[in-house]
């Protein structure tokens, strides 16, 4: 069973203010409640290729898996995936203008989980749809409370 899961929230911010902070994953921990710990695997640079370890807490586990980015335009796509452990995944965001200026942000989660993951899909995807939602209302309020920078 494939697991695939997409939020979005509008942000009362511009695409490229919402994008920046998303996109960096050093802001990672600062609004992804379940990641407890980011580290560079390669040059600190969002680009494809770069690597990125993420240390996380799900489902009363640690996990410990390592993202590539696969594609990254800035301030509308990023594209990551990673191929270990027991559930592959890819993570998409993409930002969009709304009517009103400010931003839509989708965060779209899929993969094929293997082993015990694979029994536990219907209850992993309702897990994430639940903290990719915490999760977005977490970076709305951090987002649209920051200073715009001149």
């Amino acid at each position: 069973m494939e697991v695939d899961v997409q939020t979005a929230i509008e942000i009362a911010r511009e695409r490229a203010v919402v994008a920046a902070y998303a996109a960096d994953p050093d802001n990672a921990t600062t609004w992804y409640t379940n990641i407890k710990r980011v580290e560079w695997r390669s040059t600190k640079s969002i680009q494809v290729g770069s690597r990125i370890a993420f240390i996380a807490h799900f489902l009363g586990r640690t996990i410990d898996y390592t993202y590539e980015i696969k594609e990254f335009v800035p301030d509308e796509r990023l594209v990551m995936a990673t191929s270990e452990g027991p559930f592959a995944m890819e993570t998409t965001y993409t930002w969009c203008d709304t009517p009103s200026g400010g931003t839509k942000m989708t965060l779209r989660n899929r993969g094929t989980p293997s082993g015990f993951s694979r029994v536990a899909a219907p209850m992993m995807k309702a897990a994430m749809r639940r903290a990719n939602g915490r999760d977005l209302s977490r970076l709305k309020r951090i987002v649209e409370r920051e200073p715009a920078r001149e």
